[in-house]
């Protein structure tokens, strides 16, 4: 029962240290046997005072060096002196075999050298590691480090498995996801090359008809019915105004044709996406290149420059005649059909002449 209690509380280190007495005592055992085997019949009684003292002597220097501990200063002579005192107790053994022979010797004799040997061995490589001898205060201070260490040290290797292992399943999704945007990119581009396909020989064939048949704006003008506000009444159908006009510069013409230029120039401006200019107030150059190119389209021919410079006055529109005539002349010239409005301005100064 007192056994069992020592060794529950005995620390490893005292543990150690007692299993390699235990060990070094029955070495010693053996070393002094076979010595006075072999010594005894050799020198009488002096081999044995002589055998006791050497195996005594190899014990103390081994007690020696446990309680010096790990201290190296205090260590190297008493180690040294173990070496030499390992070397001349195997030595007896070990000559008797080397003399001999293994044939006729006991068997201690040729157990007992490699068991000095082997002991003093254990003990140089067993008590650099053990350190001093600590209070169990200290000891326990140091085992909670250890722990701490211990601890961290699993942490950080766990820490570096799942690392490894969201590296690993990371790029194996990420090759999927990869693969799958670019099937999805390539579909959608395959999808957008039909898509433009069509579209294109659509908008040609659309801008053509867009081109050969203008819609007026009051197509455009129609307003499309919504949810909310939408009651089943028929469209109001539309009304051409009649303008009354008076004066010498009258032709007989249709009075209808201020009212469509006016139509004509909402529909120029819807075609080409601006805000259609308004009869009254002074045109800059875009408006009044619009107004021009609707002028000419009401009438197929077009008229001349003195009937469309009347229809234009007599619609409202303002411009000063210096910046009319130059813009006209350019129209006529791209339409190709210059040759009537070169002739009219030709007999323009006669005109005049005759009128003043």
């Amino acid at each position: 029962m007192t056994i069992k209690k020592m060794l529950r509380g005995a620390s490893p280190r005292v543990l150690v240290l007692g299993a390699l007495g235990v060990l070094t005592l029955g070495v010693a055992a053996l070393s002094v046997y076979a010595s006075y085997t072999l010594l005894v019949p050799r020198f009488g009684g002096w081999a044995v005072p002589t055998v006791a003292a050497l195996d005594t002597l190899w014990l103390v220097l081994q007690a020696t060096e446990i309680i010096a501990g790990n201290n190296l200063a205090r260590t190297r002579w008493v180690r040294g002196a173990g070496l030499a005192l390992t070397v001349v107790i195997a030595a007896v053994p070990t000559a008797e075999l080397a003399l001999t022979g293994p044939g006729g010797t006991d068997l201690a004799v040729i157990l007992t050298p490699v068991a000095i040997v082997a002991t003093k061995f254990g003990w140089a490589l067993v008590l650099p590691a053990l350190g001093r001898r600590v209070s169990p205060t200290t000891r326990q201070a140091i085992d909670i480090r250890r722990q701490e260490v211990a601890n961290r040290l699993e942490e950080m290797e766990a820490e570096a498995a799942d690392r490894v292992e969201l590296l690993t399943v990371a790029r194996r999704l990420e090759r999927r996801v990869g693969r799958a945007e670019t099937a999805y990119r390539r579909s959608t581009l395959s999808v957008q090359k039909a898509s433009t396909e069509r579209l294109y020989g659509q908008a040609q064939e659309t801008a053509d008809t867009i081109a050969e048949r203008p819609l007026p704006a009051s197509v455009a003008a129609i307003a499309l019915p919504s949810l909310d506000g939408w009651t089943p009444t028929a469209p109001a159908l539309p009304v051409t105004p009649v303008m009354q006009v008076n004066g010498p510069d009258h032709d007989g013409r249709d009075d209808s044709q201020e009212a469509r230029l006016l139509v004509m120039v909402q529909a120029h401006a819807a075609l080409s996406g601006v805000t259609a200019p308004r009869p009254g107030t002074p045109l800059d150059d875009g408006e009044l290149r619009l107004v021009l190119r609707a002028l000419r389209s009401i009438e197929d021919p077009p008229q001349s420059y003195r009937v469309s410079a009347g229809v234009f006055r007599r619609a409202g529109f303002v411009a000063s005649e210096h910046r009319i005539r130059p813009l006209w002349r350019e129209l006529t010239a791209e339409a190709g059909d210059a040759t009537e409005d070169s002739e009219e301005d030709a007999d323009e100064p006669h005109r005049e002449h005759r009128s003043g």
